[in-house]
């Protein structure tokens, strides 16, 4: 072999070995080079990125309808372990995040530039109408749900299967969780091609537009970074000081140190598990509390996963000129925030979630695909800020309730 052929080669492995999130700012880097030197072949190589659109649209409904079915159906809380106020609390701090994110999407506004050929939305103009048409998307047959990208009547599908096989025989809930597990793994083969898919829309994307469309992603990125920001150091040490009466920001910058730091840059709070124990130990926390409500939390905690959903999705319903009204965006806090403890293990897992939430305002899944590819792109970003809020606010909130359960 040439010492020109091992420099290659030594080039390639090093790409392979390097991380999604280095992967993905290279190609950013690299598709915005080519858009200003050959627009022509930067538009040529959009159909990587019209590839890893699609294949988001064939992955997200059954990864939603296996994940919601097997977390359901293999829950299992210790009843000793006091939980319930830390899960009040999990659900208090999803739902403040999606509130929040409502109130600065409402302040500032983003549009997306998004290919709206083909692009259908039939908005309804009352909550009645809203909760009418989520009445009727919620009896829809599951296989046609699943085939249309009708994620509501996959996650009420997943909700009814779940909470069923909750008295199903063990093995029958291993096998859901064997499929949950292969089905993750399918989805991780397709992020893993983000990089390549994330070069040809932002190739196409600069080639067609020019750089403009970067600076839209910036405005997105300064939302969320923002209502992830107020939930971390407003919202959070709010809720700590309501239960424990005393300064909550010690407690706070705490967890956010030791654990939201780890967390942004493994991007996956599943991973972060032993590192939450850990400060759970050096806190002095009960051990049959937090030895359970850290695994749950990394499941259904998942504050900066409602974040991401509403933002984008309302940044959806801006571009396509819809209307949304204070009603309806309370609605969407609620599925958001439901939606959000149904988050993927895997990096970027929330944005998968994205086309349920826009089938509240009729978008249809051509459209919420782009957008969740959007979310790729910023994800570089986005998902490890996401992370560090869930996995910090995990132990916020079990030392919080744990103050509590010992000053009963």
């Amino acid at each position: 072999m040439t010492s020109e052929n091992t420099l290659n080669t030594s080039f390639i492995q090093k790409i392979k070995s390097s991380s999604l999130v280095s992967q993905i700012i290279v190609a950013i880097i690299l598709a915005s080079v080519l858009a200003v030197i050959s627009p022509a072949t930067a538009k040529a190589f959009g159909m990587f990125g019209s590839l890893f659109v699609n294949a988001l649209k064939a992955v997200a409904p059954i990864l939603v309808l296996v994940l919601v079915t097997s977390a359901i159906a293999n829950q299992k809380i210790d009843s000793s372990a006091e939980l319930k106020p830390i899960i009040g609390l999990y659900f208090l701090g999803t739902l403040s995040a999606a509130l929040v994110a409502v109130f600065l999407s409402f302040a500032f506004p983003t549009e997306l530039t998004l290919d709206l050929a083909g692009a259908t939305a039939n908005p309804p103009q009352k909550l009645t109408e809203v909760l009418t048409t989520l009445a009727f998307k919620v009896v829809e047959n599951p296989v046609t749900a699943v085939a249309n990208g009708n994620f509501i009547a996959v996650l009420a599908w997943g909700l009814g299967l779940g909470f069923s096989l909750k008295h199903a025989t063990e093995s029958s809930k291993v096998m859901v969780h064997d499929l949950s597990e292969a089905i993750s793994s399918v989805v991780r083969v397709v992020i893993r091609l983000a990089p390549l898919g994330i070069f040809g829309l932002v190739a196409n994307t600069i080639a067609t537009t020019g750089f403009s469309a970067l600076a839209e992603y910036s405005h997105l990125v300064a939302v969320l970074i923002s209502a992830m920001l107020i939930i971390a150091l407003i919202v959070n040490p709010f809720i700590v000081y309501m239960i424990t009466k005393k300064n909550p920001y010690p407690l706070v910058f705490t967890c956010i140190r030791e654990s939201g730091i780890t967390a942004f840059f493994t991007r996956s709070s599943a991973a972060n598990i032993p590192v939450n124990m850990a400060l759970c130990k050096k806190l002095a926390l009960h051990e049959d509390t937090y030895s359970v409500s850290i695994p749950l939390g990394a499941t259904i905690n998942m504050a900066g996963a409602a974040i991401t959903i509403t933002v984008l999705t309302l940044a959806a319903a801006y571009s396509l000129n819809i209307e949304v009204s204070f009603a309806t965006a309370i609605l969407l806090s609620i599925v958001a925030s439901i939606s959000a403890c149904g988050a993927s293990g895997v990096a970027g897992g929330s944005l998968l979630l994205i086309p349920l939430a826009c089938g509240l305002f009729g978008i249809n899944n051509d459209i919420a695909m782009q957008v969740v590819a959007i979310g790729f792109i910023i994800g570089v970003i986005q998902d490890s800020a996401e992370t560090a809020l869930n996995s910090s606010t995990d132990v916020v909130f079990s030392a919080a309730a744990s103050h509590h359960i010992t000053n009963k």
